[in-house]
């Protein structure tokens, strides 16, 4: 079956000496893996390597054979150029976690238009923003509302977070409780959007710890979580 579709590049892998394997999540059928044959060597208009940088935004026209195995792609525009995201060494490091995240999170095969909205935006707001210190930390937060784990804010007063229930209470009920200044931090992220992110005052291992929360909280509700190889670089860039 022909498709054209929007599609948002996660990752893109050598294969052999020309081929890659890009996996992209696309609008109309969620997360696709595609073979493009011969690509490194191609002279071809209609797929370039420079499409497939992480988190590009493209326009696909694909065949999908839907039966599990690597699709192929006829022809790829990209929709939104870039402006800083790909050189800015801040960003760039941001956009491999970034990558690493949802590959490892969304793997459906499924359409999700208010996911992909979602993530199409955020990139749009990254790539025209400067002050992106907390863009990561808020973003990862929002992601938990597409996933099905966003968590319960009814008791936000409360002075613990509870990972494994993803709510706010006033007590300790497990071993899963936190409170103290991370959750201070944490709570700061709640109810804002991107452009406020720049209000949030956190010193640099104050972020790291809310961060580290994050992610220990997407291991304990996500099924064959691993932690992201990229992190240690994350972490360098906002040292």
């Amino acid at each position: 079956m022909v498709i054209s579709t929007r599609a948002i590049v996660f990752s893109a892998l050598k294969y052999s000496e020309t081929d890659l394997i890009v996996t992209c999540f696309t609008e109309k059928e969620g997360v696709k893996s595609y073979l493009l044959r011969g690509i490194l060597k191609s002279k071809s208009r209609k797929l370039k390597t420079s499409h497939f940088q992480p988190l590009t935004q493209l326009e696909l026209i694909a065949f999908h054979k839907n039966k599990g195995t690597l699709e192929r792609i006829q022809e790829a525009k990209v929709l939104h150029p870039y402006q800083t995201l790909h050189t800015n060494v801040v960003k760039t490091g941001m956009v491999m976690f970034l990558s690493e995240m949802l590959k490892n999170c969304i793997r459906e095969e499924e359409r999700n238009e208010a996911m992909y909205e979602y993530l199409e935006n955020a990139f749009y707001w990254l790539d025209s923003h400067d002050d992106i210190a907390n863009f990561h930390v808020l973003f990862l937060l929002k992601l938990t509302t597409h996933l099905g784990f966003f968590p319960d804010t009814s008791n936000i007063e409360g002075e613990n977070f509870n990972l494994l229930d993803g709510c706010f209470q006033q007590n300790q009920t497990n071993g899963y409780c936190e409170n103290g200044k991370v959750i201070s931090g944490f709570k700061q992220f709640f109810g804002i959007n991107f452009d406020s992110i720049s209000q949030i005052k956190l010193a640099k291992k104050e972020r790291l710890d809310v961060l580290n929360l994050l992610l220990t909280y997407y291991q304990l509700h996500l099924q064959g979580y691993k932690k992201p190889k990229s992190l240690l670089v994350l972490n360098q860039l906002f040292q």
